[in-house]
């Protein structure tokens, strides 16, 4: 893993003829410096709505992206999950650490 954290922690390759390192690549920086819904990062990157919510999943199951709140998008006006790739968010799960025998 990058010891920089402006780098995303994923192979992206060449960007030419990539489209999808490309959008995920988009995606993991926008959401690096914003706070976002799935629909406020599809209307500020361009990218469909569809993919930017198939490219969260792929980020959360590697453990990049995080949600944030729960709260009404600005885009749609609808309650949503509002979705960042900053580690300062990252919240430690102690829900597994209860089971722990200390």
């Amino acid at each position: 893993m990058d010891k920089d954290n402006n780098n995303p922690p994923f192979n992206f390759g060449s960007d030419e003829g990539n489209n999808r390192r490309t959008q995920l690549k988009t995606i993991f920086l926008y959401l690096k410096d914003h706070v976002a819904t799935a629909s406020m990062v599809s209307a500020a990157t361009g990218i469909a709505q569809k993919c930017v919510t198939r490219y969260k999943r792929d980020m959360e199951l590697a453990g990049r992206l995080w949600e944030v709140k729960r709260d009404y998008c600005k885009h749609t006006g609808h309650k949503a999950w509002f979705l960042t790739t900053d580690p300062e968010f990252k919240r430690d799960d102690n829900q597994l650490k209860m089971f722990r025998d200390e």
